[in-house]
């Protein structure tokens, strides 16, 4: 509708004006056409992209299960419990941190439901960093890296690819890695977001 007004405007001036001789026919449907499609450019800019501009909402799509994965552990549990290489399914909060995500990487840590994170009411800013409870998050938390088929983590912002945010309960599904010290990674293949 904008589009149509901003022709007529056009077409009025153009009409209107002594110093610019009149041109009906192909110089007409030119402008026309010119104005359509800039309306068409700058309408196609303002939808919003994949979340990396390429499509990743599709790539997204093999890693998002439809429904919630069956058997899954909370994150304190499964850091007892799982071993290096074992199929495994875990479910928390993202957070443990400030900054919880990694930039450039589709990377983040959950954190088990039964640690209280912070509340926004008593004035914590960042309540997914569990300032009040760091003690209890250390044995509490995990980090979700997302793999491809051939084991080589995604390089694209987990916030972007599956739009998350801090704070959200998610279930992962993917293969438990540990270390010496006994931290837990997960090298995830399915993600399910609860809120």
């Amino acid at each position: 509708m904008k589009t149509t007004r901003f022709i007529t405007v056009v077409e009025s001036s153009r009409a209107d004006s002594p110093a610019l001789p009149r041109r009906n026919g192909w110089w007409s449907r030119l402008n026309v056409s010119l104005v359509w499609g800039l309306a068409m450019l700058v309408q196609g800019g303002c939808q919003p992209a994949g979340p990396n501009g390429t499509g990743a909402d599709a790539a997204a799509g093999q890693y998002l299960a439809t429904s919630e994965p069956e058997g899954a552990l909370p994150v304190g549990q499964a850091r007892q419990e799982s071993r290096s290489g074992q199929a495994l399914t875990i479910f928390g909060y993202i957070g443990g941190s400030k900054a919880p995500f990694v930039d450039s990487a589709a990377v983040f840590t959950i954190v088990d439901t039964s640690v209280p994170y912070c509340s926004e009411v008593e004035g914590c800013p960042t309540p997914w960093d569990y300032c009040c409870h760091q003690d209890d998050v250390k044995t509490n938390i995990a980090t979700v890296k997302f793999v491809d088929g051939d084991g080589k983590l995604l390089t694209t912002d987990a916030r972007r690819l599956f739009h998350l945010k801090e704070l959200n309960l998610v279930v992962v599904q993917g293969v438990a890695e540990r270390d010496n010290v006994g931290n837990l990674t997960l090298l995830a293949k399915q993600l399910f977001i609860k809120r």
